[in-house]
Parts: C-alpha cells; sequence; structure tokens
C-alpha cells in the first residue's frame, strides 16, 4: 500500500514478516540486535531520518519507536516511509494508538494457495459481492493431503520439513515461548511443565467454545490442584500478546433480531500444526482417529476441528484481503451454530459451515437454511466447505466448495 506513510506487520515469529519488508526497505534496523537496540533508545531520531523506505523490526523491544514513527508521520505525510515488524505486542502499549498515522495488517501463516495446494477457482472476494456467483470447479486434493497440510504447518520455515526435522522445529517453536518469549513480556514462568499442559488443553479445544474454567480443568488432568486463574489469566493475554492464540470472535449483529447470541470465542491457535504436535499427534494418528488424553466436550473428532482450524485460517487471511471480518454464530445452548461468519462493511454477510466430509447432505446446511431464514437478505451467500473433489451448488442454493478450491 504505497499511498501509506507507515505500516506495522504483526504476526507470530517464523511468519514471515521480515522477509516480507525486507525486500520492500532501502534501510533496516532489527531491535533483537542490542546495539541497535542501545542506539534506538539513545537517540531515536538518528534512525528515523534514515533513507525510507525504513524497516524496523521488533520495533516493540523499544516502545518509544512508535511514538516516534507517529510524531514523525504527524510532520511529514509522505507515503511509503516506515514498515514496522513485530512478533509480540509490547508489555507496555505506546501512549497513543497511532490511529489515522500507523495502519496495522496482521500477518498469518500460509493459506492453502499459497502453498500451492489446489487451484482456487472461487473467489471469496467475489462471493462477498452478494451475485450467488457460479459454483463450479473440481480438485484432486484428498483428505490425507489436508490431514499433511495441518500436520507441516504454514510457517514458510517449518512447511518444507518432514519427519524428525519437523517434530524437532515444532518442539523448539512450542518450547521458545515458554522459555524465552514469556520471559521477554515480562512474566518468569515458574512451572513450565503448567503452561505446557495449559496449551495443550487449549489445544484440544481448537474449534469449539469450551469455556476457560473447562481448558483449566483439563490441564490440571483431574487433579485436585488445578492451576489458579490468576495463574492461567497471564497465560492468555501473554499468548495473544504473542499472537499465539488466534481466537474467533463471536458475531454481535446490530442491524437484526437473532437473539440469545453466545459470546464466548472460538479458540484456534495461529497454526493447527502447533495444536497437532503440542497434542503428540501426527498424520497417521490424526487419519486412524486417535484422540488426546485430554478432556475437551466437542461434537465430532479432534480432526474435523483441526481441519475447521486450517480451514478458518484460510478465510480469514481472504476476508482480510477484501476488509471483511470474520466471527461465528452460537446461539446459548448451542440450538444453532454456524462456523464462520465473514461481514462486509456494510453489515451483509456470508454464513460459512465447514465439513469434515466428500459429501453434504440435508442436515449439514440445516442451520445455514435457518439463518437465510431469520435475516433475509442480510445474508449474501452461505456455503459449506469439505473435503470431496467437487465445487457446486444445490438447489437450495447452498454452495457446496472443497477446501482447496477457494480463494481469495
Amino acid at each position: 500500500m504505497p499511498s501509506l506513510p507507515a505500516i506495522v506487520l504483526e504476526g507470530p515469529k517464523g511468519v514471515g514478516k521480515t522477509a516480507t519488508a525486507e525486500g520492500r526497505c532501502n534501510t533496516i534496523f532489527c531491535m533483537d540486535d542490542p546495539a541497535v537496540q542501545a542506539i534506538a533508545e539513545a537517540d531515536i531520531s538518528h534512525l528515523l531520518n534514515q533513507k525510507s523506505p525504513l524497516l524496523i523490526d521488533e520495533w516493540q523491544r523499544v516502545p518509544s519507536i512508535w511514538d516516534a514513527v507517529r510524531r514523525a508521520v504527524d510532520r511529514d505525510q509522505t507515503p511509503g516511509r516506515f514498515l514496522l515488524t513485530g512478533s509480540a505486542s509490547p508489555a507496555t502499549p505506546p501512549t497513543h494508538s497511532g490511529a489515522g498515522r500507523i495502519v496495522t495488517l496482521r500477518m498469518r501463516p500460509m493459506s492453502l494457495p499459497e502453498r500451492g495446494i489446489g487451484t482456487p477457482r472461487i473467489s471469496l472476494q467475489h462471493l462477498l459481492k452478494g451475485d450467488k456467483a457460479d459454483i463450479s470447479g473440481t480438485t484432486d486434493v484428498t483428505l490425507a493431503d489436508y490431514v499433511h497440510e495441518i500436520v507441516h504447518s504454514g510457517f514458510p520455515a517449518i512447511r518444507p520439513l518432514s519427519g524428525r526435522a519437523l517434530r524437532m522445529q515444532l518442539d523448539g517453536y512450542l518450547r521458545r515461548i515458554i522459555d524465552t518469549d514469556f520471559p521477554e513480556q515480562g512474566y518468569l514462568v515458574r512451572r513450565p511443565e503448567m503452561l505446557h499442559r495449559w496449551l495443550a488443553a487449549y489445544a484440544a479445544a481448537t474449534a469449539t467454545t469450551a469455556s476457560f474454567e473447562t481448558i483449566r480443568d483439563a490441564a490440571s488432568g483431574g487433579h485436585r490442584n488445578k492451576p489458579s486463574k490468576t495463574t492461567t489469566q497471564p497465560y492468555r493475554d501473554i499468548l495473544e500478546r504473542l499472537w499465539i492464540v488466534d481466537p474467533v470472535p463471536a458475531w454481535s449483529p446490530s442491524r437484526n433480531r437473532l437473539s440469545r447470541l453466545a459470546q464466548p470465542p472460538k479458540h484456534h491457535l495461529a497454526d493447527p500444526a502447533l495444536a497437532a504436535r503440542i497434542l503428540g499427534l501426527d498424520e497417521q494418528a490424526l487419519l486412524t482417529g486417535k484422540e488426546p488424553s485430554l478432556s475437551i466436550p466437542r461434537n465430532g473428532s479432534l480432526l474435523g476441528h483441526l481441519f475447521e482450524s486450517l480451514v478458518t485460517l484460510g478465510i480469514r487471511v481472504f476476508a482480510q484481503a477484501a476488509e471483511a471480518q470474520v466471527s461465528h454464530l452460537r446461539l446459548h445452548g448451542g440450538r444453532q451454530e454456524i462456523d464462520m461468519i465473514v461481514e462486509r462493511g456494510d453489515q451483509r454477510i456470508i454464513a460459512i459451515e465447514v465439513k469434515l466430509s466428500k459429501n453434504v447432505n440435508d442436515s449439514d446446511v440445516r442451520n445455514l437454511l435457518w439463518l437465510r431464514e431469520q435475516i433475509g437478505d442480510d445474508l449474501l451467500d452461505s456455503m459449506v466447505i469439505h473435503t470431496g473433489p467437487q465445487a457446486y451448488r444445490r438447489s437450495d442454493g447452498i454452495a457446496v466448495i472443497p477446501a482447496a478450491v477457494l480463494g481469495p
């Protein structure tokens, strides 16, 4: 976006923020270099006056950089001056939000099209126009291929690995969160095994709205001495600042008559590969239906929930490109649930269900048809994303789309 003077790229470590930014900048300063950090703390103006575009990597290590960039933009609105990247939010937020000066973009792990999986013949952005686009296309991507993508990750440097190297890299990523990232956020983890168990319980709750009390109980493994709320609350807060947990918020419509909407978020880690690895599940285990010992109530298999997490990752990437928001719908008591709601700027929506199945039947679209009755023309389109080979539109108007056929 060359018309903007300052952009900050946010997202978890290893997602490709720095590599994306480096090729677009003339000057690069890395704040994880102690010498550069010392210069920034002593005289930030020296850095900001270098040749632009200027990249400041891991800016959150010197939080004063944010306000300095904001003031620099106030003085000079020339486009393309600053790119900031950060793999964590600063423990002490800047004094000013940066609204109107600094634009924030979230980077997530690669979607299926970015990984070269399938051919995206159907565009989410086109569907958001609401003209009931033609739905067609086929794919030879199978369930085993989707499971491979779940396990191998969307992090660019991790995905090409396999076998022991893949497992070691994912284990190292998770261990760094506990051993390094938490202390850098000012929180010393006194019992690393407790944080590891909480992360595993959160992973087992992928694509559910399980309460944090339920996750805390699962993390305790049935023992009486479960971690206290005052212990687990910082876990959640810091993991959000590190962009490791990436929950989907509940939909809160303002222009229709839906009532009794529940508010808990749907739980997702930044990449479903992290969830699979911390639960000790490889491709074979997932394909044979092996379940973790952690007790989290869910409808359907863990593989189904991890497939939903993989699809959700892609939908959020596509929706961001279309300037749309992603949420989920659930009535109190779970009487009706819809996996994702994609909402464009005028609050009209696309409703999405995700099914770990090659075939879609009437029961799979029941909630989508119910929502159509409730909100009428505010529903632009409805779809079921599945693991089958064929994209088509049902006689009731519901689109049926293989995950590998959908793109931005």
